[in-house]
């Protein structure tokens, strides 16, 4: 049995965490051999680290939370199969600054006249009702809070600002607070337009020497303490090889590249979002202000397509060294064949899906795994991280 018990998962009414009754080490013992196996074609000469191990509970820095209920009594948690709420605002995997903004959130909901979105009957007869679908909340290491209404019309933003006063009196460490419009019925979490409600934009979040600034449609790892661990990492990689150019790809709000840069040192972030790279390049800005001018001074930011700045005509001269940091689709045939040919010799990469990875590494047979380290972003669920140092055969 596993060494956290969940009310949830007891009654029923929730399994995310799939692998509750896998004691932790066990987990992370399946994971390694797990990811072990999947590499294992390509894996000749790979040195392995110690995996990174997470806290077993509280961990998560983001909740996600399906708004279900009614205008006078909220749920705040997930659907279960048959579409009803289940609240989980004492989930385990909350730390307690999550957990305490929960009451406050659930009572202006009340307040505001915020109907909980809801779906009736099924095809072309479905109806649609209310209007608030999630309620996505961040917390920074710090303790502040960013939370972000999605809504599937502007109907109550009005009201939202209205009353908004009232909820920062009761949640004091709200430092960031907006609407996501996402009319579609469908399993889309947000839509394109994101309306600010507070001054503030950005929430800090500190990462050893550097605080990343994340905006409401960013993406940031789920769990701090082991995202922190993946950075360190990844620096130390990187300045073992020493290279005078970096691409980081899929490069999100820069995670990679601030802690990777080094005076002297060309860095270039390519991201999709272009709200990520307006947090990214934002936060360059502020660090050379400050006393990091020339470690940072090389460092710049650009939205676009990963693949296609890397193989289009309007890239810049070849770098001597490439991180990826994909979604779980990885990083694809194009990218990889381009890598393959590229002649670069070395490459860093994070994925989140090790089957995606060894499909991506087996397309780059001159780029041999070197070493690699799992690191455990999500105990109680089959989801890890994997970071593999790749070096030309």
């Amino acid at each position: 049995m596993g060494g956290v018990q969940c009310p949830h998962y007891d009654a029923g009414r929730c399994h995310s965490c799939t692998l509750l009754e896998i004691d932790y080490p066990t987990q992370v013992l399946d994971k390694e051999r797990q990811v072990a196996t999947l590499l294992d074609p390509v894996s000749d000469g790979l040195t392995w680290l110690p995996a990174v191990r997470s806290v077993e509970s509280a961990f998560r820095n983001k909740a996600k939370m399906v708004v279900s209920g009614t205008v006078a009594e909220p749920v705040l948690g997930i659907l279960d199969r048959a579409g009803h709420g289940v609240d989980l605002t004492d989930c385990g995997l909350y730390p307690d600054e999550l957990q305490a903004s929960f009451g406050p959130l659930t009572a202006f909901v009340t307040r505001a006249n915020l109907e909980p979105y809801q779906v009736s009957g099924t095809g072309r007869r479905a109806q649609q009702r209310g209007e608030l679908k999630y309620l996505l909340v961040t917390l920074s290491p710090d303790g502040e809070l960013m939370v972000r209404f999605v809504l599937r019309s502007q109907e109550s933003i009005a009201r939202i600002r209205k009353h908004l006063p009232a909820l920062l009196a009761d949640l004091p460490t709200l430092a960031v607070a907006s609407a996501n419009i996402q009319p579609a019925h469908a399993a889309v979490l947000e839509g394109d337009l994101e309306i600010p409600l507070t001054e503030r934009t950005t929430l800090p979040m500190r990462i050893d020497d550097i605080t990343l600034d994340l905006r409401p449609q960013s993406f940031f790892q789920t769990n701090t303490a082991v995202a922190t661990e993946l950075y360190r990492q990844a620096r130390t990689w990187v300045d073992e090889v020493d290279p005078h150019s970096l691409w980081d790809l899929y490069c999100g709000v820069g995670g990679f590249a601030l802690h990777c840069s080094a005076p002297g040192r060309s860095v270039t972030g390519i991201e999709i979002s272009a709200e990520a790279v307006v947090a990214a390049s934002g936060t360059v800005e502020r660090l050379r202000d400050g006393d990091g001018a020339g470690r940072f001074q090389d460092v710049s930011f650009a939205a676009g397509d990963a693949t296609a700045f890397a193989v289009g005509p309007q890239a810049p001269g070849l770098p001597e060294m490439v991180i990826v940091n994909p979604p779980r689709r990885g990083i694809g045939t194009d990218l990889a064949q381009w890598l393959e040919g590229s002649g670069i010799d070395h490459v860093l990469y994070s994925s989140c899906n090790a089957t995606t990875l060894a499909k991506d590494l087996a397309a780059m047979p001159s780029l041999r795994p070197v070493r690699a380290r799992l690191l455990d972003m999500f105990p109680q669920t089959s989801h890890y991280e994997v970071l593999v140092l790749l070096e030309r055969a």
